[in-house]
C-alpha cells in the first residue's frame, strides 16, 4: 500500500485500527478475521474505544463449581509466575471475572479500581474486544495483542484466553485469562492456558464423580424392605452383564431415560427372548444433600442359576450381599451413566460378600405411585401400604365385613433385584441426549444423499434436522453451485434454496430470492473461517441483529438461538445451512454446534457429489442436445411433433432424425444406444451421423440398418479400452414414407415397432420382424411395407416410454394404444403431449425420445408419368410431353433445363439399361425429373477429356439441377435429378 506521493503507508494493527474507527474499509488480510469480526460487532453495539469502565455484579457465586474447581490451579500459576507481570483471571460464562492472581502484588495497584475485586463484566458488549469477551463469543482459544484491543486503555497489553468447559455437558462454565504486557507476549503461554483448562476441567469432572459416589453410598447404606425387615445393601453382581448385548445395551438406554426424568417411576422392558423384566428408579440422597437416583432391574419370578439373563439368583435380593463401604473406601470414578456399570462391577470386586438370605418379597411397580411406560400404576408414596412381616401361612383370608373366609390368591413366586445405574438427573439426561445425538447421525447417513439433486440433498438435510435439532433450518446456495458449477465469489449470489420448519408462517426470506447477509452476520463469519458460528441468544447478537433490522426484529418474535454452519466438501464452498432453535427454551450450546458441523459435513458430502453429477449432466445433455436435431427440414409429406426426455437419473442415447429423401419421400428415424453417460451420447452422435448418411444415400431401411450393424461392430472392435467385448450396443427403428404411394416401408433392430393410428382412429402395432440389435453382426435385416392413408398418425418411440420396473411393458402398450385410439383430429404436438401425459413414467430411469409424424399425401394432379419401350426415336416425343405438362403447370420457365436433363436421362436409360423405361415428374417444392429402369447398373459421374466424344451427359444434369443421385428398387434402379422451380 502506498501514498499518493509514493511514500509506503503503514498497515500494522494500530493504523488499521485507526482507519475503521474513522469508517474506511479495512480488509482481512491486514488484521485478523476474529479480531476485525471482533470490531464490526462492538461498532454495531454503539461502543467507543474510550468508554466508561464495564458494569459490575456483585450478585455472583463466589462459591460456584467453576471457583472451587479453579482456585487451586490459580494458585499454582500464582506460584509459577510469581514475580513477572502476569495477572491470572476466572470469569464465569457471562464474563463476570471471579477470581484474579497476580504475579507481582504491585500489578493490582496499577490496574483500575473496577478491575481489582471480582465481579466486574468483561463480556465483549461491554468492553469491546478483549482476552474474555472474545472467548465467549468465539468458543475457542484467543489470543488478542496490543492495538488489536477495541479499548483505549488496553493497547499496551496482551492477552490469552480459553473456554472452560464441562466435561460431561460440553457447555462453557467460563474463561482462564492470562494478562501480560504486550512486550512479555511468548507462545508458551498458550501452551500452559491449555494445560491449566484441562486441570480446571478435570477438577470439575472429579466435583461430578464424587458426586456420583455419594450417591451410591447412600443408595447402599438406605437398603430396601423385606420380608424379614429392612436390608442394608444390594448385591452388586450387575444383573445385565451376562445379558445378550443388545438387551444390555437396550436396558442402558430405558436405564438413563428413566434417570433423566428425575421422578420416582418404572418401566417394563421386553428383551429379545420375550422375557419382560421391570426397571424402577428409586430416589436416593447423599448425606450432603445430593440427590440423584437408583435405576434397578427387577426379573419377575425363580432365576435359574446360570440361566439365561445371568442372574443365577446372586443378581438379587437373595443372592450374597455387599457392605456398605466405610468413607474412605476406594471408591470408582465414574462421569457419565453409562459408565456406572462398570464401576458397580469394580466395586462388588473390592467389597466382601456376607452369606446367602432368603428372597425377600419383590416390591411391585405401583409401589410409591411408580409408573410403566410414563403411566401412573399406583396410589402415591402416601397413601401406600407396605407389608414387612411374613406373609399369611394360612390358604384363607377373612373379609373385613362379614367375618367369612376366601381363598387367598396363590403368592407371587419371589423376584430378582439388582442393581443398574446411579445418577444425577442431569448425568442421564446427558446421556440420553448423546444417544440421541448418534441416532441423528445414522439417520443422517441414511438419509441424505438419496438423489443426485442438489436442492433434494439440501431438503433432505432440513427434514432430517427438525424437529429432532432444530425448530427451523435454511439452506442458502450459491447460484452456480445449483448448475453444478463452483462459485468465484460465494456470499455474492446465495440464493435461498430451503425453508423448512415446526411451521410455514414464519418471516424467513422465501425459496428462491437471492439473499444479502451483513458484513457481521454469522453466516457471513462462517462462510469466510470456515468453522460453524454459534449464537445462543440472537436477542444480544450484534451481528445478526445489525444485517436488517426490521426483518430480524420480527423473526425474534419466534426463533431465540442460531447455528450457521458453512457447506464445504472438498476445499469448495458450497453454501451456509442456519439452525434455528425456537420451541425449546434451552438455547443451542457448543455440543449442538459440534453436532451441526458434522451433520452439515456428512451433507456436504452429498451435496457436493449431486453438484458433480448436475455439472456432468448438464455437459452431456448439452452434448445430447448438440447432437439431436436443432430444426425440422422443410417438407409436405409428413406434419412432424418430437419430445426428448432426459432420464432423472443420468442421461442416455436416445436420438430422433426426420430426413428428406428423394421422390418427396421423408425417412423417419428414432433409436437408442445402450448405458448412459458421455460415452452413450458420443456414441449417439456417431450413429446418428452415419444413419443420416446411409439415409441420404437412398439406402432402402434394411440395409442402412445393415450398414449400422457394421459400424457398431467397428467402433467395438476398435475401441482400446473395449477389448472386444462389445461394449456399444444400440437398437434403431427406420420408417420411409412415400406420399405420392401413400406407402411405408420400415425396418427394425431390436427396437420397439411404431404405432399406426388410422384416419378412423384405430391403433395397430405393424407386425415388424424384431431383427438383432445393432452391433451383434451377421444376421440379416427384413424390412415390411405396409399402406398408409392419408391422415394417418406414425408414433415412433424408444423404450425409456414403456419399460419401467414397476409397469408391464404390454400393459403399457394397450395404455398407449387407449390414449392414441378415438382422436385421429389431434396435431402431432398435442399428441405429443398426451402420450407424456398419459404414458410416460413420473420419473423416467431411461430416456425417451419420441417422434409423432401425421402423414399427407402429394395431389395427383402434381404428377406426371409416363412408360415407354427402350427406343431411342421416342426420346424427342418425351420431351415434347414434358415441356406440355410443365405449361400446364405454370412452369414453362424450367422447360429448358428439364428437357435437358431428360434427354441425357432416357438416353441412358434406353442405351445402357434394360427393359422398360418409365419417366416421372413431381411438382413439389421443387420440380423432379426421374427415369426408371430394370437394370441395376448405376451412372457415375466423370469428368471427360477435351477429346472424348462422350461422358458429358451427367456432368449437364449435375450443372442444371440442384441436386442428383440414383435410387435403387428391389428389380432396377431410379435416376433423378431435382430442379429449382425458378430455373431458367
Amino acid at each position: 500500500m502506498v501514498r499518493s506521493g509514493g511514500e509506503p503507508m503503514p498497515t500494522g494493527p494500530a493504523h488499521l485500527r485507526e482507519r475503521f474507527l474513522q469508517g474506511e474499509p479495512v480488509a482481512r488480510g491486514g488484521v485478523r478475521g476474529s479480531i476485525l469480526d471482533s470490531w464490526r460487532r462492538c461498532r454495531s453495539l454503539g461502543l467507543s474505544p474510550d468508554q466508561a469502565d464495564p458494569p459490575f455484579h456483585d450478585d455472583f457465586d463466589p462459591d460456584g463449581r467453576i471457583v472451587r474447581a479453579a482456585a487451586p490451579v490459580l494458585d499454582r500459576l500464582q506460584a509459577r509466575y510469581s514475580g513477572t507481570e502476569i495477572n491470572i483471571s476466572v470469569a464465569d460464562a457471562t464474563g463476570t471475572v471471579l477470581l484474579r492472581r497476580f504475579g507481582e502484588a504491585s500489578l493490582a495497584a496499577r490496574l483500575p479500581a473496577f478491575q481489582r475485586v471480582p465481579g466486574f463484566m468483561f463480556a465483549e458488549r461491554f468492553a469491546g474486544t478483549n482476552g474474555i469477551g472474545l472467548a465467549l463469543a468465539d468458543r475457542r482459544f484467543i489470543r488478542v495483542h496490543g492495538a488489536e484491543h477495541f479499548a483505549e486503555r488496553s493497547q499496551q497489553n496482551a492477552c490469552v484466553a480459553l473456554p472452560v468447559r464441562d466435561p460431561l455437558s460440553g457447555r462453557i462454565e467460563g474463561v482462564l485469562c492470562f494478562g501480560y504486557p504486550r512486550a512479555a507476549d511468548s507462545p508458551a503461554l498458550g501452551i500452559v492456558l491449555r494445560r491449566a483448562v484441562r486441570a480446571v476441567e478435570r477438577r470439575l469432572l472429579g466435583e461430578s464423580s464424587a458426586r456420583e459416589r455419594a450417591l451410591l453410598r447412600a443408595y447402599l447404606a438406605t437398603g430396601v424392605d423385606t420380608a424379614d425387615g429392612p436390608r442394608r445393601g444390594v448385591a452388586l453382581d450387575e444383573p445385565a452383564l451376562g445379558l445378550h448385548p443388545r438387551d444390555r445395551a437396550l436396558l442402558l438406554e430405558r436405564a438413563a431415560e428413566l434417570l433423566s426424568r428425575g421422578q420416582r417411576a418404572a418401566v417394563a422392558v421386553t428383551l429379545s427372548d420375550g422375557r419382560r423384566v421391570t426397571l424402577v428408579s428409586r430416589p436416593t440422597a447423599s448425606a450432603s444433600g445430593v440427590a440423584g437416583l437408583a435405576i434397578e432391574v427387577v426379573v419377575p419370578g425363580p432365576a435359574a442359576p446360570g440361566g439365561p439373563g445371568g442372574l443365577g439368583g446372586s443378581g438379587g435380593l437373595g443372592g450374597p450381599e455387599v457392605a456398605v463401604p466405610h468413607q474412605g473406601d476406594a471408591l470408582p470414578e465414574f462421569a457419565t451413566a453409562p459408565t456406572v456399570l462398570a464401576a458397580v462391577s469394580r466395586l462388588a470386586r473390592l467389597t466382601a460378600a456376607a452369606p446367602p438370605r432368603p428372597a425377600p418379597t419383590t416390591p411391585t411397580a405401583t409401589d410409591g405411585g411408580a409408573t410403566i411406560d410414563g403411566r401412573p400404576t399406583g396410589p402415591p408414596p402416601s397413601t401406600r401400604t407396605e407389608r414387612t412381616g411374613p406373609p399369611p401361612s394360612t390358604s384363607t383370608e377373612r373379609t373385613g365385613r362379614t367375618g367369612q373366609t376366601r381363598p387367598a390368591p396363590p403368592t407371587p413366586p419371589p423376584s430378582t433385584r439388582g442393581l443398574l445405574l446411579v445418577g444425577e438427573p442431569h448425568v442421564g439426561a446427558y446421556a440420553v441426549a448423546a444417544r440421541r445425538r448418534l441416532e441423528l447421525l445414522s439417520e443422517v447417513g441414511a438419509r441424505i444423499g438419496t438423489t443426485l439433486d442438489v436442492r433434494r440433498t439440501a431438503g433432505e438435510l432440513a427434514e432430517t434436522s427438525v424437529p429432532r435439532f432444530a425448530d427451523y433450518v435454511t439452506v442458502d446456495l450459491p447460484e452456480p453451485v445449483l448448475r453444478g458449477e463452483e462459485s468465484a465469489d460465494p456470499l455474492a449470489d446465495l440464493v435461498r434454496t430451503v425453508v423448512h420448519g415446526i411451521r410455514d408462517d414464519l418471516p424467513f426470506t422465501p425459496v428462491g430470492q437471492r439473499i444479502v447477509f451483513g458484513p457481521t452476520a454469522p453466516q457471513v463469519r462462517c462462510l469466510t473461517t470456515g468453522r460453524a458460528e454459534l449464537e445462543p441468544d440472537l436477542k444480544v447478537a450484534a451481528g445478526w441483529l445489525a444485517q436488517d433490522p426490521e426483518h430480524t426484529e420480527r423473526l425474534l418474535a419466534h426463533v431465540h438461538s442460531l447455528i450457521a454452519v458453512p457447506l464445504l466438501a472438498r476445499g469448495v464452498v458450497l453454501g451456509v445451512v442456519s439452525f434455528y432453535r425456537a420451541q425449546d427454551p434451552a438455547p443451542f450450546g457448543d455440543d449442538d454446534r459440534s453436532l451441526a458441523q458434522e451433520l452439515v459435513s456428512r451433507a456436504a458430502l452429498s451435496t457436493d457429489n449431486a453438484r458433480r453429477y448436475t455439472r456432468e449432466r448438464g455437459m452431456v445433455l448439452a452434448l445430447q442436445r448438440r447432437l439431436l436435431p436443432h430444426g425440422l427440414p422443410d417438407q409436405d409429406a409428413v406434419e412432424v411433433a418430437h419430445r426428448y426426455l432426459p432420464a432423472e437419473s443420468d442421461v442416455g442415447g436416445d436420438w430422433y432424425d426426420v430426413i428428406p429423401l428423394s421422390g418427396a419421400r421423408i425417412g423417419l428415424l428414432v433409436g437408442d444406444v445402450v448405458g448412459h453417460g458421455m460415452l452413450s451420447a458420443a456414441t449417439m452422435g456417431r450413429l446418428r451421423t452415419a444413419a443420416r448418411s446411409f439415409a441420404e444415400l437412398d439406402f432402402p431401411p434394411d440395409e442402412v440398418l445393415g450398414h449400422l450393424d457394421n459400424l457398431v461392430g467397428r467402433l467395438d472392435r476398435d475401441d482400446p479400452d473395449g477389448e472386444g467385448v462389445g461394449i456399444i450396443g444400440a437398437t434403431c427403428l427406420y420408417v420411409i414414407y412415400d406420399p405420392t404411394e401413400q406407402r411405408c416401408v420400415m425396418a427394425r433392430a431390436g427396437h420397439p415397432p411404431p404405432a399406426l393410428v388410422r384416419p378412423d382412429g384405430t391403433v395397430s402395432y405393424p407386425e415388424l420382424p424384431a431383427g438383432p440389435p445393432l452391433g451383434l453382426g451377421g444376421l440379416p435385416f427384413d424390412a415390411v411395407e405396409i399402406d398408409v392413408p392419408p391422415d394417418s398418425g406414425l408414433v415412433l418411440f424408444t423404450d425409456g416410454l414403456i419399460e419401467d420396473r414397476n409397469r408391464d411393458v404390454d400393459l403399457v402398450l394397450d395404455q398407449l394404444r387407449g390414449a392414441l385410439a378415438g382422436h385421429p383430429e389431434r396435431s402431432p404436438e398435442e399428441t405429443c403431449e398426451a402420450i407424456l401425459d398419459s404414458v410416460a413414467p413420473a420419473h423416467p430411469c431411461d430416456d425417451i425420445a419420441l417422434l409423432v409424424a401425421r402423414t399427407h399425401a402429394l395431389d395427383p394432379a402434381r404428377i406426371a408419368a409416363w412408360d415407354l419401350p427402350p427406343d431411342p426415336a421416342l426420346v424427342g416425343e418425351i420431351r415434347a410431353r414434358a415441356t406440355r405438362q410443365l405449361a400446364d403447370w405454370g412452369l414453362e420457365e424450367t422447360a429448358f433445363a428439364v428437357e435437358l436433363i431428360l434427354s441425357e436421362l432416357v438416353t441412358n436409360a434406353i442405351r445402357h439399361g434394360s427393359g422398360p423405361v418409365r419417366v416421372r415428374l413431381l411438382h413439389h417444392r421443387s420440380l423432379i425429373c426421374e427415369v426408371s429402369d430394370s437394370s441395376n447398373t448405376a451412372p457415375h459421374l466423370r469428368q471427360a477429356g477435351s477429346n472424348d466424344e462422350g461422358g458429358r451427359g451427367l456432368f449437364l444434369v449435375a450443372q442444371l439441377a440442384r441436386s442428383w443421385g440414383t435410387r435403387h428398387l428391389p428389380e432396377g434402379k431410379v435416376i433423378w435429378a431435382e430442379c429449382g422451380l425458378d430455373a431458367a
